[in-house]
């Protein structure tokens, strides 16, 4: 059965707040949650929702077979959103690595990540500020976040809730929508061509969490 939004499941957090964001956002949106790469991979628009280490995360993801399926339904044009840590799996590497070192993946202390957009997350570190971050912060749009189908009706400005201790690098600002400060600069939301990122989570964040995720449905019906 092909289904209209698939979130991922790698067997971390708790999958079921996304999805009934999801549907409150567009009551009888098709969501469901799948581990299957047959299922991810028939989806009409996929969610990588975030809790846990980078590392653990990519191991699931890649031994469970939903790595390939991923790439092989972003590549074909897929809606795909990352959400938290699924905004920095997205990228080339991370530097969060799992405390057992059994079955590692990581090399000269970075794991790979789904290499769908250049650049790394890296941990957030200051003697200054808490870290993690953790509540509502701003989010202030780029010129590329005013023109993202993403952020359609998301005021400059708008506060949303993060919570996490990593945060991604991406070398090329066209690919940035939004960014956030704290400790540093860093991209609070990403876009490149059908894949989509927010390092905050919409399904805590208010009126304008679901305004996304009504946006990212909208994305997948075209």
């Amino acid at each position: 059965m092909a289904y209209e939004i698939v979130v991922v499941d790698y067997h971390k957090g708790n999958l079921s707040s996304v999805a009934r964001s999801v549907a409150a956002a567009v009551p009888g949106v098709d969501v469901a949650i799948s581990d299957d790469p047959a299922a991810i991979l028939a989806a009409g628009g996929i969610i990588l929702p975030g809790v846990g280490a980078f590392e653990d995360a990519m191991r699931f993801i890649r031994e469970s077979g939903q790595a390939q399926a991923i790439r092989s339904a972003v590549h074909r044009g897929t809606p795909f959103l990352g959400i938290c840590l699924g905004l920095q799996l997205l990228f080339e590497k991370g530097d969060e690595l799992s405390s057992d070192s059994r079955g590692s993946i990581a090399q000269n202390g970075w794991a790979p990540g789904l290499g769908l957009i250049p650049g790394r997350a890296t941990l957030l570190e200051s003697t200054r500020l808490k870290v993690p971050h953790v509540g509502w912060d701003q989010i202030h749009l780029t010129d590329r976040g005013r023109e993202c189908p993403l952020l359609v009706d998301v005021a400059e400005g708008s506060n949303v809730y993060f919570t996490h201790s990593y945060a991604a690098e991406c070398p090329n600002p066209d690919l940035v929508t939004a960014t956030t400060h704290y400790v540093r600069s860093f991209p609070s939301a990403v876009w490149w061509q059908n894949v989509y990122g927010v390092q905050f989570h919409p399904e805590k964040s208010s009126r304008t969490g679901l305004v996304i995720l009504k946006n990212f449905v909208n994305v997948v019906r075209g």
